[in-house]
């Protein structure tokens, strides 16, 4: 797996002060995607586990409240494993952090990954760039979706996080 940039501190992707991982690799292709240079799953750099303590490190700090997973797409084939991996040990070290992750894929195509285990919010569905909408929290397009996945899984119906 390739990743473009971490922004250390980001208050846009998610709610508190995260940590964001941006990945290489996407096939949805929106139109007017804001990322098209993630595109390509040969793009950025090898996640590496300097990269990987480089975000525990981060994590690490008080007033961090998560990490946030984006692109490219997080669940695009060739990330999954890593990613995985990553959130997987993000639980184990900083069960309180929360992580966030976002998809062109519905979550009805996901669920049943194993990242799903991890992941507390999942914005999912691709961009629709005829319904953009500028006022909507954590999404350019109505039709994606904000979802809060531990309770999705516990009730086995989906349930927003927010509208």
């Amino acid at each position: 797996m390739n990743y473009i940039k971490i922004n250390k501190v980001d208050i846009a992707n998610g709610i508190g002060i995260r940590v964001s991982l941006w990945v290489a690799g996407c096939n949805h292709h929106c139109f007017n995607c804001q990322n098209p240079n993630t595109w390509n799953k040969k793009e950025g750099q090898p996640f590496t586990e300097k990269v990987k303590q480089e975000i525990f490190t981060l994590l690490d700090n008080d007033y961090i409240d998560g990490l946030t997973l984006s692109g490219g797409d997080p669940l695009f084939p060739n990330n999954r494993e890593s990613l995985t991996e990553l959130c997987k040990e993000v639980k184990e070290k900083f069960p309180n952090k929360t992580i966030w992750c976002w998809t062109g894929y519905l979550y009805e195509q996901v669920k049943d990954l194993s990242i799903m285990k991890y992941i507390d919010v999942l914005v999912d569905g691709p961009y629709i760039d005829s319904q953009r909408n500028i006022t909507l929290n954590w999404r350019g397009s109505p039709n994606q979706r904000i979802i809060d996945i531990q309770k999705t899984r516990v009730q086995n119906k989906i349930t927003l996080y927010c509208k």
